[in-house]
């Protein structure tokens, strides 16, 4: 069990009535040490030089004030100075914790000139050792001190940045979710359109065509469903601090399903590979597939009697995807203009793994998409130092 950390003011004053209960029982030893016995006004003074350390954090340079004042008026009365040196010491140190280091170097010269002084009025004292030990020991206090302080310091930039840090990651994060739904609702939303637009058109004239509408229609909304619910199991623990959802994320072995999608859509579009297909990286494999699907849904947006071509060239470092159709023109919804959800979120995809992406309207008709992407060890590498 975890024991409670006691309150700042509790602990010091602890420690105040530790170091006052330390001095008095030194400033006992003075007879042995050849100075005069405590008295009454003794005792008072060696309080009010270490009782008051207890409010040394609400108010340092008041309490190192106070008892230093007090140390001159105990050494000036001939008492052993030593007995009343622990609380001016504990304020010097507390004062370099937290005001700048020249307030500290500043205090420690009143404190070193207390100590000069109990060496010049008393012969019992070596006026060269009080000078040496007075600067030693207000050396280490203001060293000790200032570490303490930049500790802090550094303890609370580090906060700083993890929170922003922190902040940058959630905003990533949406980013992406935000992508991942935009893909998700345009593609299907755009087969649905076209497909019910189909339905309505040959409804009264040939049902066999209206009921395989309707059937691309319930399995393409099917599948928008189960996408939008892996995206939300994802939010909902990430919001609980759980693992990621185990749904497995769309890769290019589901391509066909999607071209399928197309097809009904009213887009010929065929798929061609280059290369030998291996398993690629997650991210990689979700990056092109998403590609592939804007670019797809684009087409089936905003041409008339497409002809549309796919093709995955792979190579020993990179996958080339192409995305081309020879729509009747181009209309100018289409042509990129920095702007558009979709076409920001393939061009950050493309960023996000190292890759790069060019989309424009083709001389001979029709628009092109052309995405590349690493797939070597050394660009993996890279890809994960980008995202950490």
């Amino acid at each position: 069990m975890r024991m409670p950390t006691p309150r700042p003011l509790v602990a010091d004053t602890l420690i105040a009535l530790t170091v006052t209960s330390a001095a008095v029982r030194l400033g006992q030893s003075s007879v042995a040490q050849g100075w005069p016995e405590l008295d009454t006004n003794a005792y008072a003074l060696l309080a009010l030089a270490h009782l008051p350390v207890a409010l040394r954090r609400r108010a340092p340079l008041v309490v190192f004030a106070v008892v230093q004042v007090t140390g001159v008026a105990y050494i000036g009365l001939g008492y052993w100075p030593v007995a009343s040196a622990f609380g001016s010491m504990l304020a010097l140190a507390t004062v370099a914790s937290v005001y700048p280091t020249w307030i500290a170097v500043g205090c420690a010269a009143v404190m070193t000139a207390k100590w000069v002084y109990a060496g010049v009025i008393s012969d019992k004292l070596s006026l060269g050792l009080v000078v040496g030990q007075a600067l030693l020991f207000c050396s280490v206090l203001v060293w000790s001190g200032t570490l303490v302080r930049r500790s802090r310091e550094l303890t609370e930039q580090l906060r700083l940045e993890q929170a922003e840090r922190a902040r940058r990651e959630v905003t990533a994060e949406r980013g992406r979710i935000a992508r991942e739904l935009h893909d998700v609702v345009a593609h299907h939303m755009s087969v649905i359109s076209v497909q019910a637009g189909l339905a309505r058109f040959v409804l009264g004239s040939d049902a066999e065509t209206a009921r395989t509408a309707l059937g691309t229609i319930e399995s393409t909304s099917t599948e928008a469903l189960e996408e939008l619910r892996r995206i939300l199991e994802v939010l909902r623990e990430h919001d609980l601090g759980g693992p990621e959802s185990a749904a497995p994320m769309p890769t290019l072995t589901r391509l066909n399903d999607l071209l399928q999608r197309v097809r009904a859509g009213g887009v010929r579009v065929e798929l061609s590979i280059q290369g030998i297909a291996r398993p690629l990286p997650p991210g990689v494999e979700l990056c092109a597939y998403r590609v592939v699907q804007e670019a797809l849904t684009n087409v089936l947006k905003h041409t008339r009697h497409a002809d549309a071509h796919v093709r995955l060239e792979y190579t020993q470092q990179e996958l080339t995807v192409s995305v081309i159709d020879d729509g009747e023109g181009v209309i100018p919804a289409r042509v990129p203009s920095g702007g558009g959800h979709g076409l920001m979120g393939m061009r950050e995809r493309a960023k996000l793994y190292g890759g790069t992406i060019s989309v424009g309207p083709r001389a001979e008709g029709g628009f092109a998409v052309r995405l590349t992407l690493p797939t070597s060890t050394t660009a993996a590498r890279w890809r994960d130092e980008l995202k950490g």
